[in-house]
């Protein structure tokens, strides 16, 4: 006969207390379901295992936004969960490890009267972008199918794709054979049950033959690559046909496309100094661009996601999950959100963009890049 447990016995084996229980039930994650004889609340087995879930995420860092999304995915069982849990647990471990490791031999070195160099002092907070970006994504982060629709389309009738800087696989074609590379941990330990494997590769040295599949995508991740036109040109040899979702910069005006670059954080334009031009983009897997117009209600919340949804940018799961905030930095992120906040309240920005009501869909620099 299925244990039901009380309130307070379920707070005393967490190690949380009651009244967080008590505002997991309010919120709708985590509702005791049962009864005890006295008709008191309690929780099943069931439940029970949803809380461990929901705690488990807390501890790693995870908002309660994005663990209700986690938890309540269809297509994840508490097998699927488990195994993606160790994952990242395995991941933060070992980022401890090197950071301990490193700041073993810094207190050496300063022992000994010797001053680690600037370089080596911010390579202990090194790691790349997604580390500290991937762990928010599950929250918005999603497939926008009307942008799907566009890049499934481009692969034609290719049956073997490569997914290079695959993320967690969102736009990865289902009746497809899929093989995805990925160089982050993180990003790798949130790939769903089911999802295609994935290699722990970059796309500058991608270990497959020539010619090796019929097609290589990238959807979104071109900027972080450490040479892009490297791994485009990666693409190019292992793929007969190339298919990458990515941004122009090099249009005229380009800085004012968007009024959340043009008004409110202008450092944006730091972090693409040294972005190639669309044409060296498109030289580089022999192909041409075409733009992609991002719909008002986009699903998938990368940084343009929401031009039509300011009050979106104010929330910090929708920032966590774009790597544009972490490459401008705190200070430059807290001025835009406190400028953007107090124009939306005084009706500035309504002012200011009054014509973007009235549009469905906006071009933001977007581009597909197809060979």
């Amino acid at each position: 006969m299925e244990e039901h447990l009380s309130v307070g016995r379920v707070a005393g084996l967490a190690g949380v207390s009651v009244r967080t229980l008590h505002h997991y039930d309010a919120i709708g994650l985590v509702q005791p379901s049962a009864r005890t004889s006295a008709a008191y609340r309690a929780y099943s087995a069931g439940d029970v295992e949803r809380l461990r879930e929901v705690l488990a995420y807390r501890r790693l860092g995870f908002g309660l936004r994005e663990i209700a999304d986690l938890v309540d995915d269809p297509a994840t069982d508490a097998v699927a969960h488990l195994h993606r849990l160790r994952g990242l647990l395995l991941e933060q471990r070992d980022r401890a490890v090197a950071t301990v490791t490193a700041i073993d031999k810094e207190l050496e070195a300063r022992a000994m009267g010797i001053r680690t160099t600037p370089e080596d002092q911010l390579k202990l907070f090194g790691a790349q972008l997604y580390e500290s970006i991937g762990s928010a994504y599950p929250a918005t982060r999603r497939t926008e199918p009307r942008i799907a629709a566009r890049v499934w389309d481009a692969l034609g009738d290719a049956r073997t794709v490569l997914n290079v800087g695959a993320g967690t696989g969102s736009y990865e074609p289902p009746d497809r054979d899929v093989t995805a590379v990925e160089p982050s941990a993180v990003m790798r330990a949130q790939r769903p049950a089911g999802a295609a494997p994935c290699v722990a590769a970059s796309a500058e040295s991608l270990p497959f033959e020539d010619l090796s599949f019929d097609a290589a995508m990238a959807f979104s991740t071109v900027h972080h690559w450490q040479d892009p036109i490297a791994g485009l040109r990666e693409m190019r040899r292992v793929a007969r046909r190339v298919v990458v979702f990515t941004y122009d910069a090099s249009a005229t005006g380009w800085r004012e496309r968007f009024w959340l670059t043009r008004d409110y954080l202008p450092e944006f334009a730091g972090l693409l100094d040294g972005w190639p031009s669309l044409a060296d983009l498109t030289r580089a897997i022999g192909g041409r661009a075409e733009p992609v117009l991002i719909p008002w209600d986009c699903a998938d919340g990368f940084f343009e996601a929401y031009w039509r949804r300011p009050e979106a940018y104010l929330d910090e799961d929708v920032r966590r999950a774009v790597s544009v905030w972490t490459g401008v930095g705190p200070e430059a992120e807290r001025r835009a959100v406190n400028g953007l906040r107090d124009d939306l309240s005084s009706g500035r920005w309504a002012e200011r963009n009054r014509d973007l009501v009235a549009l469905d869909t906006a071009e933001l620099g977007l581009r597909l890049l197809v060979a």
